[in-house]
């Protein structure tokens, strides 16, 4: 791995009004609490409020020297201009002027456009990573276009580590796999309520020296407040989940922990994991994450929770829970 990621890192999509809007006053106040909190890296990418996010992080992170801090954005959506009708909304979850669409282009020549955009739009010189940003439908061309750019330009120096961000684990895995990458974001695919990754891209990441970033620890809400929520991987949870949720939520609680503070421990625990990533609103927000992520999580809660058939045996920093949990 060719850089270095703080423990605990801030997402972008909130500062790119996901949900509802924040002021630039606000968006630069959180950053900076981040700041004064010692987080030193910050993900975002043209797809969170059609730009502002990065906008709004270049212009915060611009009171900082650039060499302590790391600083990713992804490639895959290449924004361009539409006319918009007076009033229109970005209709993909941000409360932002449907001014730009979004076009996926996972080609060399996509790639090139969308990072110069980005450098652009953050007032910077250089990206520390660049992921591809949820191939899904568009496996071939991220295979054939978007990584090979990527590499070349790692080799380069233009970029200094290159991966993939994505909510799913197998085409992670296959990526990994096939090319050699730094690191990988993997969002909400090893949670309190979910650890697919264990099966296939945490061994995979693990045996080649691959950092992984934890994203979605919360699963978009759900996890995110000492009673559960009733939102999961954006949408409304199935009833079954929040069952679930509550009684790990009451586990938590005997052990005296705060079901959020379990959520940001269980993915910080395990080896092949790098950084933390959870987003905020406000600087409020940035301060209770940071406070949640220091809290000390016994093993005895772990094992509980495997015992009651509420997590994999295998969950805990890829080892058995009953030999401790997160430090």
């Amino acid at each position: 791995m060719t850089v270095e990621l703080s423990p605990l890192g801030l997402g972008g999509a909130q500062l790119g009004n996901l949900y509802h809007a924040i002021d630039d006053e606000t968006a630069e106040a959180t950053v900076r609490c981040a700041w004064a909190e010692g987080i030193r890296y910050f993900d975002t990418a043209p797809h969170y409020g059609l730009g502002l996010s990065e906008r709004r992080l270049g212009k915060a992170l611009a009171a900082y020297p650039r060499a302590e801090y790391v600083l990713s954005t992804k490639v895959g959506r290449v924004l361009e201009p539409r006319a918009a009708a007076p009033g229109e909304r970005d209709d993909q979850g941000f409360d932002v002027p449907a001014t730009y669409r979004r076009r996926w282009d996972f080609s060399r020549d996509g790639v090139l456009r969308s990072l110069e955009d980005s450098l652009t739009r953050l007032g910077l010189d250089r990206i520390d990573i660049a992921y591809v940003h949820d191939p899904d439908d568009h496996f071939e061309e991220a295979v054939t276009g978007a990584f090979p750019a990527l590499l070349e330009l790692r080799e380069q120096g233009v970029v200094g580590a290159i991966g993939a961000g994505m909510n799913q684990t197998p085409m992670l895995t296959e990526f990994v796999r096939r090319f050699d990458l730094d690191h990988v974001l993997m969002a909400g695919r090893y949670t309190l309520l979910n650890q697919p990754a264990l099966d296939d891209l945490l061994p995979q990441c693990l045996d080649r020296g691959v950092g992984v970033v934890a994203g979605g620890v919360f699963n978009a809400g759900i996890l995110a407040t000492a009673e559960p929520g009733g939102t999961y991987d954006y949408a409304a949870a199935p009833a079954e989940l929040v069952a679930k949720a509550r009684r790990i939520a009451e586990i938590c609680r005997r052990h005296g922990v705060e079901l959020p503070e379990a959520a940001l421990a269980l993915p910080a625990a395990h080896p092949a994991v790098v950084s933390v990533v959870v987003g905020a609103h406000d600087a409020g927000q940035v301060a209770l994450n940071v406070r949640r992520a220091a809290a000390a999580v016994p093993a005895v809660l772990w094992t509980d929770l495997v015992d009651a058939g509420l997590l994999r045996a295998d969950a805990v920093a890829g080892r058995p829970v009953t030999s401790g949990g997160p430090q």
